[in-house]
């Protein structure tokens, strides 16, 4: 498959490398320092937790030209530079299949009416990391969830093109969930890190610090409520269903859990880029907003977290501890909790 990755990021980077090393025709467009430093450097990949570190040598663009031709080309750039690539993408007709792998909240309607409906196609990578110098540092998670991407059609079909996609990741080790809802999967996810992202700026983009800040995370659990509630009132499923979870477990227990998963290195390597990625943080929390306001959905929480995108807004104290944690619940959720474990116990013992 002669593929184009449109940016030259962390993620970008990643499945370029990947996708070459697995015999793909592979280019990246990449400008200005990034330019240079894959033409002299090639990829340099290094894995967060093993320290392992692979150079790879791909094609390397400066652009995309009407004449060029390529059976895909995969669009990996934060959503508020979507707009600015979209032009090159729409004059160049030789390429019948563009997807596009980020954050959305506003749906997939300005690709369409650049591109047209038939060549577009959603997706959200399953990596991160950040970029020091010309090396990539990456994080994803082990086994067989490693790197792994969700894709899907405009219209929720599984089509050969879409197999092929799906095929062509998974020959390189990137395993694929196909999605049947992938519009509605993007909005949940955006009412998700929307709340983990502004989190993050109350406690100066440390990942220690917010863990050990409860005002923070305690907003955090109340502004993904909010966002699914007025992604309920739209009609949007909250997608995958599994993120359902955080609408029934119960404040105290939520916070507790997500103050000791914050405690990790791993999490401090996912988030990185947050301090980098203030401008698309505004771009996703305007793109919200106007789905809040279609709901008419109060969210005043969200509002309070998303403000701190600016960095003009300071932080809180480390440790703020002010606002009380909500105990309505804490009785059935360990009910609840209590009566999965014994069930687990049970099905174990079963088998």
């Amino acid at each position: 498959m002669n593929i184009l990755i449109y940016g030259a990021g962390v993620l970008g980077s990643l499945y370029a490398a990947r996708l070459q090393e697995a015999g793909q025709g592979v280019s990246i467009l990449a400008q200005e320092q990034r330019l240079a430093d894959l033409r002299e450097h090639g990829i340099v990949l290094e894995d967060v937790t093993t320290r392992h570190r692979t150079t790879t040598r791909v094609n390397v663009v400066e652009q995309l030209v009407p004449e060029d031709a390529y059976d895909l080309v995969i669009v990996l750039v934060p959503k508020n530079h979507v707009s600015e690539v979209l032009p090159a993408l729409a004059a160049n007709r030789h390429t019948p299949n563009v997807l596009f792998m980020g954050n959305n909240a506003a749906g997939p309607d300005e690709m369409i009416e650049a591109l047209g409906r038939e060549r577009v196609l959603l997706g959200f990578p399953g990596a991160g990391g950040t970029r020091e110098g010309y090396v990539v540092r990456y994080i994803a998670a082990s086994g067989r969830k490693r790197f792994r991407i969700t894709i899907g059609e405009l219209d929720g079909r599984t089509t050969p093109r879409l197999k092929r996609i799906a095929e062509t990741f998974e020959g390189a080790g990137v395993p694929v969930t196909i999605s049947p809802k992938m519009d509605a999967w993007l909005k949940t996810h955006v009412a998700f890190i929307l709340p983990i992202g502004g989190a993050l700026y109350m406690a100066r983009c440390d990942n220690y610090r917010l863990a050990r800040t409860r005002d923070a995370v305690v907003l955090m659990v109340r502004a993904v409520r909010e966002g699914f509630r007025v992604l309920r009132a739209l009609g949007i499923p909250i997608t995958p269903s599994s993120l359902k979870i955080f609408e029934w477990i119960p404040e105290p227990i939520s916070v507790a859990l997500i103050q000791h998963r914050f405690k990790n290195e791993l999490v401090k390597a996912t988030f990185g880029h947050a301090k980098a990625a203030r401008e698309e943080g505004k771009q996703l929390r305007n793109e919200f907003r106007a789905l809040v306001h279609s709901a008419s959905v109060p969210t005043p929480v969200m509002d309070q977290l998303c403000a701190y995108v600016d960095q003009m807004v300071p932080p809180v104290p480390e440790g703020s501890a002010e606002i009380p944690v909500d105990w309505r619940g804490v009785g059935v959720g360990l009910g609840v909790l209590v009566g999965l474990v014994l069930f687990l116990i049970f099905l174990l013992k079963l088998l």
